[in-house]
């Protein structure tokens, strides 16, 4: 039976066939398979009494009905749970099969690991590798998640604008890391702690294990896995990455993300972690660049945020202090006490 013309499943609630409803609740009541008189009850409920035969068959594809095997005209109408149960265990079994046919391949390939560090150690022509081509960066991705043992760290500055689809293939990577036991820690900017994706992906995330924590600062984009492998973002502001596997480099990215780590706070969103804090902090932050002179594209891309919302930012700390210029924001702001001595 074909059950490609029936209704697919798009998550809302699927409404039944009248016929094939009719057809569940006559053999439920009869306990019989009988074409000719379910056609008959058909035509009395008003409807078609030439779907009689197609709808028993689709019940009987669905699980729903099981003929008697000692007497072909008895039948049993099954429990839908019964059923669902019933189809679900042989698409299981295909999904277990093939997920240890590709754990059992991962496994041999990843056999091979040792040798390829080892010449790359030797050579040194692999340490440092740029990849233009954003495909080729999700492979990469994909694959040094693929082979990650025990640790994944991850700077992600502007993690309040990520749109839908980035997060919900980083989920799927982290879900498959968290299952096999890996500890991964994520930094983000206080602004995702506003974004209510973000909220949701860090929510799933930590449910599975991950620890994520945000401060209003981050040093960039960065991803490392096992201390043995970074990705950098390219400076030229495309979607391509620099792969490095140098061990002095790699020691010193680590290390400015603990730093990073130890100085930032448990992600909360911003209702829980109260909101006058969260914004005396994030006007301490603004006021420090202005007297920094840093420009508001600069103060915008270091706070994660855009720079509309930046712009306002500074001009109501600036109206708060009643300056007219950054030079007079800064002495303003020293002599209020909101700069570090």
């Amino acid at each position: 039976m074909d059950l490609s013309a029936q209704t697919p499943c798009t998550g809302a609630e699927f409404v039944p066939d009248p016929a094939d409803a009719a057809a569940y609740a006559w053999v439920l009541e009869h306990g019989r398979l009988d074409p000719v008189a379910l056609a008959a009850h058909l035509g009395r409920q008003g409807l078609d009494p030439s779907a009689a035969a197609t709808a028993l068959d689709r019940l009987t594809a669905w699980q729903l009905l099981q003929p008697d095997p000692g007497d072909p005209g008895r039948c049993r109408a099954l429990p839908p749970q019964t059923a669902i149960a019933a189809l679900a265990a042989p698409v299981e079994a295909a999904i277990q099969r093939s997920r240890a046919e590709l754990a059992h391949r991962q496994a041999q390939v990843a056999g091979f690991l040792a040798y390829h560090r080892q010449a790359a150690r030797e050579t040194g022509g692999a340490e440092i590798e740029v990849i233009a081509d954003l495909q080729d960066v999700r492979a990469a991705l994909d694959r040094a998640s693929a082979e990650c043992r025990s640790e994944v760290l991850t700077s992600q500055p502007g993690g309040g604008s990520r749109v839908p689809a980035a997060m919900e293939e980083a989920l799927r990577r982290d879900r498959a890391l968290l299952g096999r036991g890996v500890r991964m820690r994520t930094l983000y900017h206080h602004t995702a702690r506003f974004n209510g994706p973000s909220q949701a992906y860090v929510e799933a995330a930590t449910a599975l294990g991950a620890e994520y924590r945000t401060a209003h600062e981050l040093f960039g984009r960065l991803i490392v896995f096992d201390r043995e492998l970074a990705f950098l973002p390219l400076s030229d502001g495309t979607w391509g990455a620099v792969v490095v596997r140098q061990e002095a480099l790699l020691a010193y990215l680590c290390g400015i993300f603990e730093q990073a780590w130890t100085l930032a706070r448990p992600f909360a969103a911003a209702a829980e972690d109260g909101l006058e804090q969260v914004s005396q902090e994030l006007d301490r932050t603004i006021v420090r660049m202005l007297a920094a002179g840093l420009k508001d594209e600069a103060i915008a891309r270091r706070l994660g945020m855009s720079l509309r919302t930046a712009r306002r930012h500074i001009a109501d700390i600036m109206d708060e202090l009643g300056a007219e210029s950054r030079f007079q924001a800064g002495v303003a702001a020293a002599k209020a006490g909101l700069l570090d001595d």
